[in-house]
């Protein structure tokens, strides 16, 4: 009995020792794109209920890998560099080309685009992004487009191998700023809460397998939740 209870207490503590804590770190080194640029030039309602969207992109590849994809542990497109599309703060989808059609909900909209890396971390220069607003009824308030607005992009979906070691934990800003003595955005991975005042790209490391919830909040500097559309937001992605 004494062997059984050494031998159980030994397993516990090496458990213990060995689970992962998770951390967020800064993720660094990747190309800027500081002159890139994405601009509207028109949506449409098609005659199959679906939007048609044109961009005008410029100094910024379509299609094209971005350097240090493959080599710095993130999930990678083979697509290449793409375009993010957001609605009302749901999971995005990913558009390799100018010109895309995209079925969304014919109520009202707030849709959020922006060019991204082919390993999904967004451009943050402030010309890479357009922020609309579609439909409504004839009495439903429109989204103030000047207010402070948080959206979740990275993760996403289901991680699979090697690309559950390193998830991009990737927002993006409109209207507002992060800082150390302003805005913050506190981010809680599996219960464990992060604040950031760094608008950068971040690696969440110490993972286990299985299923990863993670909350984002915009926060003023006092830590009150601020009152904007679709803040917080929380996600479940899967690593298997």
């Amino acid at each position: 009995m004494k062997k059984i209870t050494y031998y159980l207490s030994l397993f516990i503590i090496f458990s213990c020792t060995n689970e992962s804590e998770i951390t967020l770190k800064k993720f660094e080194g990747s190309p800027e794109f500081q002159e890139a640029t994405l601009s509207l030039n028109s949506f449409d309602l098609n005659e199959n209920s679906a939007y048609d969207f044109s961009f005008n992109v410029e100094n910024y590849e379509l299609g094209e890998q971005t350097d240090g994809a493959g080599v710095n542990g993130l999930a990678n497109s083979a697509q290449g560099q793409h375009i993010h599309m957001i609605v009302n703060n749901g999971p995005y989808s990913a558009h390799y080309e100018s010109d895309f059609s995209k079925e969304i909900n014919q109520g009202k909209n707030l849709i959020l685009f922006f060019l991204s890396r082919s390993f999904h971390e967004s451009v943050k220069n402030p010309n890479a992004f357009t922020l609309i607003q579609t439909g409504g009824v004839e009495n439903d308030q429109p989204y103030d487009l000047s207010s402070e607005f948080l959206f979740y992009s990275r993760p996403k979906g289901v991680y699979k191998g090697a690309d559950t070691k390193k998830l991009l934990l990737d927002f993006y800003l409109v209207n507002t700023e992060i800082s150390p003595q302003g805005n913050k955005v506190r981010a809680t991975v599996n219960g464990k809460k992060f604040i950031i005042d760094d608008w950068v790209p971040y690696y969440i490391e110490g993972l286990q397998i299985g299923e990863v919830t993670v909350k984002l909040e915009l926060i003023n500097s006092n830590g009150e939740l601020i009152d904007a559309p679709f803040n917080p937001v929380e996600r479940k992605v899967t690593l298997e």
